[in-house]
């Protein structure tokens, strides 16, 4: 009878647990259906898609294939008779990525607090300013290099307004929250001292965000770099013109040369990116 009794009073705990947690015990019928609706829902995009893309074995092997003779044709690399071209052009390349990202970064830091909350009080002010930074954000570099290639024509300029405008709204939307994320504890000092709102902000808030911001901008200068390649193929200088040209005529050799100059130079602004970031950050610890 104690077993008896002890086996019922385990079921009536294990309903009352059941009842109260019903996920710790397994998914329900209706649950259990809904994901197998769900996952015959995606797999059914999911063929679609391919179909719609004409995805095939045989196109994806011929394709892979013809990758693969690419890759052969590029061993060894070899810079071409025109190797002080290709140098001028990475160094336009990265010349392009640090204005465009040191003038975007430069204006940014304003509209970044202007954008944040705890700056700007005004609601309306501060949600129209971000619905139009979303706006430019929602424009890829490439489209606004399209568009300065017709307004001031071919060459490294179109790159960097491409590159400035487009990385304005980034890096200010970044720059807000990390203004919003400061402490107020040393705002409220400096306040406290009998400083005014200009001067909190200058010295309560703008040492705790500088290292960010100073982190957020060389990461962009990186990537800008990378992306700088792509603007000079629709004609905003660079490196990406000299990458288009020997594609087109298929010296591949060529075109594996500047892929590893890239590559090298993009190394060598992440080194020393990241010591002055580790210098910067110390130094305000």
């Amino acid at each position: 009878m104690s077993a008896l009794r002890a086996s019922g009073e385990m079921n009536a705990d294990i309903a009352a647990w059941r009842a109260r947690m019903p996920a710790a015990f397994g998914a329900t019928p209706a649950q259990r259906a809904l994901r197998v609706a769900g996952w015959t829902l995606f797999a059914g995009w999911l063929a679609g898609a391919l179909w719609w893309f004409d995805f095939s074995p045989t196109r994806l092997w011929n394709g892979l294939s013809g990758l693969g003779t690419i890759i052969v044709l590029m061993v060894p690399p070899s810079p071409g008779e025109q190797w002080v071209e290709i140098l001028k052009g990475m160094a336009e390349s990265v010349a392009m990525a640090f204005l465009g990202t040191f003038l975007a970064a430069i204006v940014a830091i304003p509209l970044g607090f202007l954008g944040a909350r705890n700056i700007v009080t005004a609601t309306l002010w501060r949600f129209s300013l971000r619905r139009v930074l979303d706006g430019f954000r929602g424009v890829d570099q490439l489209i606004w290099a399209l568009a300065y290639v017709r307004a001031v024509g071919l060459g490294p300029l179109a790159g960097v307004l491409a590159i400035f405008t487009a990385d304005i709204a980034v890096l200010a939307k970044l720059y807000a929250e990390a203004i919003e994320n400061a402490e107020k504890k040393q705002a409220e000092g400096v306040v406290a001292a009998g400083g005014g709102r200009l001067a909190s902000i200058r010295f309560g808030i703008l040492p705790q965000v500088a290292p960010v911001m100073l982190a957020q901008a060389l990461y962009f200068f990186e990537s800008n770099t990378r992306s700088a390649t792509i603007l000079g193929v629709v004609g905003a200088g660079g490196i990406g013109l000299q990458i288009a040209e020997r594609i087109r005529v298929r010296h591949w050799d060529e075109v594996a040369f500047i892929i590893i100059l890239m590559i090298v130079t993009v190394a060598v602004i992440d080194f020393i990116s990241g010591r002055i970031r580790r210098r910067l950050i110390g130094a305000t610890r």
